[in-house]
């Protein structure tokens, strides 16, 4: 990942201002909740939510219809695009969250046809408990062995009784015998286990009706996550509030639904504004020296630029290139501008009067980090060569070419003889990394990081550095950061034992603490010679951070099933909740910059961190074997 995001304020005039938020809140945002609503209540939305995805101009074309209505009218041609491109962002996040919710559900209800006492499987196969008892031992024997053979799997950070539990679902599915489909079903319920007493069906029950209870929690939320927009004005809120003050609810569902609404923080802040494209802001200097910037559809209107100093030479990088461009007659390429893309975002604060003297504007900028040296410029330049050659070797392929493809392949030619005019950049030499060195990264619960570097031609260690190590006289902060979550945690939970308002604001601290880290784990790969980080790919992370707390709760309560759930719920609740997504995307983003590669594995289960991290470094190398192999 070599982007990131540097923010700044923007200073205009108070006339400014008011036009900016006039047209943000009272058209723009209207014309967003607009198209929301078009969306939701299109015909084709239930094709949609079973798709996962919606089509790429249903938007544009909703669009085009509401634009010339009165409300949403008189807005710069880039607001309206910005509208189009909040409203996909929107449906493709909830379409994805929509489908994984899905994937839950069926997950459950599978798990509801399979979970049955023991009187209805002898029921349904008409045997007795011993017969199926005999033919569960005999399939479990049959998959241990199995799974004792195979250590393929057994790498990929899974452990056996995952693998026997995966293997016992897979055998029940593809059973045509009722008496297997039975056994394998006894086995799932009990764990893997064979059971030596009879079944407390109160406990049993129990168990079943949590499991419903889990289905119907999933299927509310599939139903309540429906995109909604923004009410500015509250009228909604109050709508509510007034029926819920003069109509009774139907039922439970329907009062919990009038009370989240009131108790949700409302959203008094416009959509922002984005601007896909990097030539949509113009960049220049005034006579006091200080950046501004001025916006496609904003052109009249000039921002000054109010920024930190360890993200000012972005901002002058921005104007130098938008010069270079221009002093060479457009012989340079967008392409190769450190801004990729940009918002205009209000934030709040605590000043008092109009709407747009109440918020202050923000710019946030997504840059490509390695178009900063000459070198990163150079990699990426090569990467759009290569991608416009290929699109136009395929163009060139075909025996006619309408219009629109002309000038399409005009303008991919244009574009590739200006890439071929690289902006001048100062050379940030890198130190070449060895390949065979591998800087391993692994995340846990006790330990959210732990760092080791590893000779792939020595089979060696070459060092460790736990999370303490990396953060150094830093590691106060991580301490601090932790309180103040604790502390967050137990202000939610009495809030929502009393039906309060339970949404807190959070500090940057958590992302300063990832920043630091970042910068230790390069300084560290690059002080050993690394070629390359390895870092855990987190689509399992949830089976390595269950399994870490499982075997702590079997040591503290051996043999003790109800005390080791006691002990499991008492520890999660008392140890460091991590953010490793954004961690482990500072690290590749630093990484980008700094020219090492970043090699994505499962994270094999190991009982100790510095293993893991250690594992973790030969699953990366193994797999580039496999590759070249």
């Amino acid at each position: 990942m070599a982007q990131k995001t540097i923010q700044c304020r923007l200073v205009a005039s108070p006339t400014t201002r008011q036009y900016l938020w006039m047209l943000a809140a009272e058209k723009n945002t209207p014309l967003i909740n607009a198209l929301i609503q078009a969306v939701v209540t299109h015909e084709d939305f239930e094709i949609w939510r079973l798709k996962g995805r919606h089509p790429a101009d249903v938007v544009t074309q909703l669009c085009k219809s509401l634009k010339t209505e009165t409300p949403f009218s008189g807005q710069p041609a880039r607001f309206y695009a910005s509208a189009e491109k909040a409203v996909n962002y929107i449906f493709k996040s909830w379409f994805t969250l929509q489908s994984r919710l899905q994937h839950q559900i069926s997950g459950k209800q599978m798990w509801l046809t399979i979970l049955k006492s023991d009187e209805e499987l002898t029921e349904m196969c008409g045997q007795d408990l011993g017969a199926v008892q005999k033919k569960a031992a005999q399939i479990l024997a049959q998959i241990e062995k199995a799974v004792e053979m195979d250590k393929a799997e057994s790498s990929q950070g899974k452990s056996k009784k995952d693998l026997i539990r995966a293997q016992l679902f897979k055998k029940h599915d593809g059973a045509k015998q009722a008496l297997i489909r039975c056994a394998t079903a006894y086995l799932l319920k009990n764990g893997g286990q064979l059971l030596d007493k009879p079944e407390d069906l109160e406990k049993f029950a129990h168990r079943r009706r949590k499991a419903e209870i889990q289905v119907q929690r999933l299927q509310n939320q599939l139903e309540a996550r429906i995109p909604k927009g923004r009410d500015l004005s509250g009228q909604a809120w109050l709508s509510t509030l007034l029926t819920a003050t003069t109509t009774v609810p139907r039922d439970n569902r329907e009062h919990k639904q009038w009370q989240d609404k009131l108790l949700a923080q409302p959203r008094t802040i416009p959509f922002p504004i984005l601007f896909e494209t990097n030539e949509d802001l113009v960049w220049s200097q005034n006579q006091a020296g200080r950046l501004c910037v001025r916006f496609n559809g904003l052109s009249e209107h000039t921002f000054q630029i109010y920024c930190d100093q360890r993200q000012l030479p972005w901002f002058q990088r921005f104007l130098e290139d938008q010069t270079t461009k221009r002093a060479s007659k457009n012989q340079h390429s967008s392409a190769l501008f450190a801004l990729r893309s940009a918002r205009i975002s209000w934030q709040e604060s605590d000043r008092k009067g109009q709407p747009w003297d109440t918020h202050y504007l923000t710019l946030s900028c997504t840059v490509d980090v390695r178009l900063w040296s000459a070198e990163g410029t150079e990699e990426v330049r090569q990467e759009k060569a290569a991608e416009t050659a290929k699109v136009l070797t395929r163009l060139s392929e075909k025996s006619t070419l309408s219009d629109t493809q002309q000038s399409y392949a005009k303008r991919l030619t244009s574009t590739l003889e200006r890439l071929n005019s690289p902006f001048d950049r100062l050379s940030q030499p890198r130190s070449p990394g060895q390949s065979h060195i591998i800087a391993g990264l692994s995340l846990g619960w006790d330990h959210p990081l732990t760092l080791v570097i590893w000779n792939a031609s020595t089979q060696e260690v070459l060092v460790y550095r736990n999370l303490r190590q990396l953060l150094g006289k830093d590691y106060a902060l991580f301490l601090r950061q932790r309180r103040e979550q604790g502390k967050q945690s137990h202000s939610r939970h009495k809030t929502q034992r009393h039906g309060k308002n339970n949404q807190f604001g959070t500090s940057k601290l958590g992302e300063h603490v990832d920043r630091l880290l970042a910068k230790a784990v390069i300084a560290t790969a690059q002080q050993y010679g690394a070629g390359s980080i390895a870092i855990p790919k987190l689509d399992n992370i949830r089976e390595i951070l269950q399994a870490e707390i499982q075997t702590k709760a079997e040591q503290k309560a051996p043999g003790c099933v109800e005390g080791q759930k006691r002990y499991a719920k008492q520890y999660k609740s008392s140890i460091h909740k991590w953010s490793y997504g954004r961690l482990l995307a500072q690290i590749a983003s630093k990484a980008a910059q700094n020219g090492l590669a970043i090699e994505a594995v499962k994270q094999p289960w190991q009982q100790n961190a510095s293993e893991m991290a250690k594992a973790v470094a030969i699953a990366a190398y193994e797999s580039r074997q496999a590759v070249v192999s």
